[in-house]
């Protein structure tokens, strides 16, 4: 008889029979209120009726046409609405599946278009758990350990999490920007870095946004030094912390971008944009894959499109997220446990710390469980476990945020009192 992987531990004790909106339903009629909406894949809540019906049409007509093989029109529609919505000097798109699949192609073409090896990252950062992903990602041990050796010509760069540091944000994004300098100094030098590659907010990592001035650092000395900057918009993106995407907070602009998670509302699909400049220098058969921009995810993807417009859910995520915000702090100023609340609009975490100040995940854990039981589904992230991550799909209104506020009151008085 076979068994899933005893290592494929599920976060909550929920087995779905259906999803509606931001609600989770199990066989014998219990309901969840689904604050992870897959890890930020659901943008448009589970099952949203556009999504579906795009998506039936789709199985109907033709569910698998492979890219390099044939053309569809679905993936053509994409290709071109997607440019109403990407900065408009990033002209040039590939797709493919996952997070993971979009990080591999980015440093693929970095070091193509360079015809440099390096590639530096930023400590807290997630990328994916594919090989050269995992090459990148520091969130957490557990995803870069026991397969050695990774993929080599990584550098890590300190990232400003202040709350980490201990320091004002300032002085947190003056020894980012100094140990970056350094590191070009001592470690790798211009000439043989390709790309630089951060997310806008930490995911995995913590939930921690990154800072205009750091940001604009970035940007100006991959200008100063001709490495390209990549943008990991992947958690970010589609209206998820209140802007369209990520970097709109910071005025700054990537060469490539990564996008996937809330691009086709649960079905795989990611992909990467950059300058048709630089994605002409691709080498040949650099680019492929077998289920790539599917025909019914690239039709899932164009109502998801239509739904974030028609029903404004970039500014829902904004005025919703400011709700959340503001309850998530009235019960930090009240628990001495929680020691941070930050994020950017539908991307909101809390941390907690013991009382020597310490990283406590489990406290966080015991937290995000005890909801889990009330009915509120939430996740946990950071080096030690620690955040406990609020995001819910962007259709979430008023009475849902002030429901599980309510619920995480309730679960935080449980454990901590």
């Amino acid at each position: 008889m076979a068994t899933l992987s005893p290592h494929l531990k599920q976060a909550t004790p929920v087995v779905a029979e259906r999803g509606e909106g931001v609600h989770l339903f199990d066989d014998a009629g219990g309901r969840w209120l689904d604050f992870t909406a897959g890890i930020g894949v659901t943008s448009t809540g589970h099952c949203h009726p556009k999504v579906v019906a795009a998506a039936q049409e789709q199985v109907g007509r033709l569910i698998h046409g492979q890219y390099t093989t044939i053309m569809h029109r679905p993936l053509q529609q994409l290709t071109e609405r997607l440019g109403e919505v990407l900065p408009e000097h990033l002209d040039s798109l590939f797709f493919s599946n996952s997070g993971s699949e979009a990080a591999e192609a980015a440093i693929r073409l970095a070091r193509q278009a360079t015809g440099k090896p390096n590639i530096i990252a930023f400590h807290g950062g997630f990328h994916g758990r594919s090989m050269g992903a995992a090459s990148l990602t520091t969130s957490g041990t557990k995803i870069r350990s026991g397969f050695s050796p990774l993929m080599g010509g990584v550098v890590v760069a300190p990232f400003p999490d202040a709350e980490h540091y201990g320091w004002e944000q300032e002085a947190t994004t003056d020894f980012a920007l100094k140990e970056l300098d350094r590191l070009f100094a001592t470690v790798t030098s211009p000439d043989d870095t390709a790309a630089m590659i951060v997310e806008p907010v930490l995911g995995e990592g913590g939930y921690m946004p990154a800072n205009t001035r750091f940001l604009q650092g970035l940007r100006e000395r991959a200008d100063r030094h001709g490495i390209l900057l990549i943008l990991d918009e992947v958690q970010t993106g589609w209206g998820r912390t209140g802007a369209f995407w990520g970097k709109d907070h910071f005025g700054v602009e990537a060469d490539i971008m990564m996008t996937a998670k809330g691009l086709a509302s649960g079905f795989p699909l990611s992909g990467i944009a950059a300058t048709s400049e630089i994605m002409a220098k691709a080498w040949p058969g650099s680019q492929g894959g077998t289920y790539g921009a599917n025909a019914v995810a690239c039709a899932a993807a164009l109502a998801t499109l239509d739904v974030i417009e028609e029903e404004g859910l970039v500014v829902n995520a904004a005025a919703r997220g400011a709700r959340l915000r503001e309850g998530l702090e009235t019960v930090a100023a009240e628990t001495a446990a929680i020691s941070d609340v930050r994020g950017l609009g539908l991307m909101q975490g809390n941390q907690f710390r013991d009382a020597d100040g310490e990283p406590d995940g489990a406290t966080a854990a015991a937290v995000q469980q005890e909801a889990a039981r009330r009915g509120l589904l939430l996740l946990t992230c950071g080096p030690w476990g620690q955040v406990v991550r609020f995001i819910p799909a962007l259709v979430v209104d008023d009475d849902a945020v002030d429901e599980a506020l309510g619920i995480w009151r309730e679960a935080v008085d449980a454990v901590v009192g």
